[in-house]
């Protein structure tokens, strides 16, 4: 009979199948389960068949979907079982919140890792492990300046931050943002990062007749800011440049982008889709460029750097973090003005994007642990 140390749940808000914030809680998933623990994973709408949830499966983490059925008859079972004590609020009354519930009924947890996407869309999970009394970490891949809690909502969330065993965030200022729209200071918090699947620089490609820069982003205007980009492009000046951008990632955006670059006449892209081997990717290509609106600490600029290229960003979330402007990237506000600025200062200072990757790679060696995931766990299982 097999015997588990613990039995740990993780829930994840991710609402695609998978994204770079899947990667920190099903790597640490695997380390867990070398341990001992049992571990089962939560998902609205979990896709079973999906390549990475397969090699979980084969693993021996559980999977459950907390999507509930639709029923007439499910739907007045779920309000029966879903009662904890007084009102239920707001964020806590989605059917998979109650589905959830349940989940917690049934397993009973002696831990919950709640993975959200962004820094309160979770926190429904969080609030049924406060209601049994079930100890859980959050975990926040993003936080936004302009994306706040609802007024009705804001002070059971700010208790089920204050009462959680560890808020984990991926930048500073992801966790200073979140402290600030609470109005509470986070005791128990900690900055974290992600596993990255880049481990050494990769040869800078020779400047020929065309600087290749690339964008590898999910294609979704509202976080990503595609569009800023294209607007920049389509000026007589960039246009007349020896550049090329090549667009990595899917997205709901896809069409939307294409559509205007048609519209706008820019020629010097390419879609190229979704890459598993990101290190391919920077064979070719010379420089990152992330036009962001919105982010945590994107996973595309520590691979950047890990792999010797400079960055060209913006000063959202925590992309300016381990960047120095003029040294290793430049950087830029989220807007057409702004960040125009500081590509137009990347380009002039192309001739040292070589020696500026080698600085990055350093840096990021210095600052980013080689097994991020390896951390976590060690800090999961030091949590009383």
């Amino acid at each position: 009979m097999e015997i588990h140390q613990q039995t740990i749940t993780i829930v994840t808000t991710c609402g695609d199948d998978w994204g770079g914030s899947e990667e920190l809680w099903s790597t640490s998933a695997c380390l867990l389960k070398e341990r001992g623990d049992r571990i089962v994973v939560c998902k609205d709408g979990l896709p079973r068949k999906h390549t990475k949830y397969v090699q979980l499966a084969k693993k021996g983490i559980e999977l459950c979907d907390i999507k509930p059925k639709t029923s007439l008859i499910a739907r007045l079972v779920r309000r029966a079982v879903w009662r904890p004590n007084g009102a239920i609020p707001g964020f806590a009354q989605t059917a998979s919140v109650r589905q959830f519930s349940k989940h917690l009924s049934k397993y009973k947890p002696d831990l919950v890792v709640v993975s959200q996407g962004i820094n309160f869309d979770g926190l429904g999970y969080a609030y049924a492990c406060l209601c049994k009394h079930i100890r859980y970490v959050i975990i926040s891949q993003k936080a936004v300046d302009f994306y706040w809690p609802s007024f009705t909502d804001r002070s059971l969330m700010k208790e089920v931050y204050d009462q959680a065993n560890k808020c984990y965030f991926v930048s500073k200022h992801n966790l200073r943002l979140t402290e600030e729209q609470f109005g509470l200071r986070l005791k128990r918090s900690q900055v974290i990062f992600n596993p990255v699947k880049i481990s050494r620089p990769i040869p800078f490609p020779a400047m020929e007749s065309v600087v290749r820069i690339c964008c590898i982003a999910r294609l979704f205007i509202l976080d990503k800011g595609q569009d800023i980009l294209l607007r920049i492009l389509s000026k007589p000046l960039w246009k007349s440049m020896p550049i090329h951008i090549t667009f990595v990632g899917r997205g709901e955006d896809e069409d939307a982008l294409r559509e205007m670059a048609e519209l706008l006449d820019v020629e010097n892209i390419t879609f190229l889709g979704f890459k598993t081997n990101v290190s391919a990717v920077w064979e070719s290509h010379h420089a990152l460029i992330l036009p962001s609106r919105s982010e945590g600490l994107p996973l595309t600029i520590v691979e950047a750097m890990r792999a010797g290229r400079p960055v060209i960003t913006t000063a959202v979330g925590g992309n300016a973090e381990l960047l120095t402007e003029g040294e290793t990237g430049f950087i830029g506000g989220a807007d057409e003005l702004s960040f125009e600025a500081a590509m137009l200062r990347a380009w002039e200072a192309r001739d040292r994007w070589e020696e500026m990757g080698k600085k990055a790679a350093l840096y990021v060696d210095k600052m980013i642990p080689e097994k991020p995931e390896r951390d976590f766990v060690n800090d999961l299982m030091s949590i009383k």
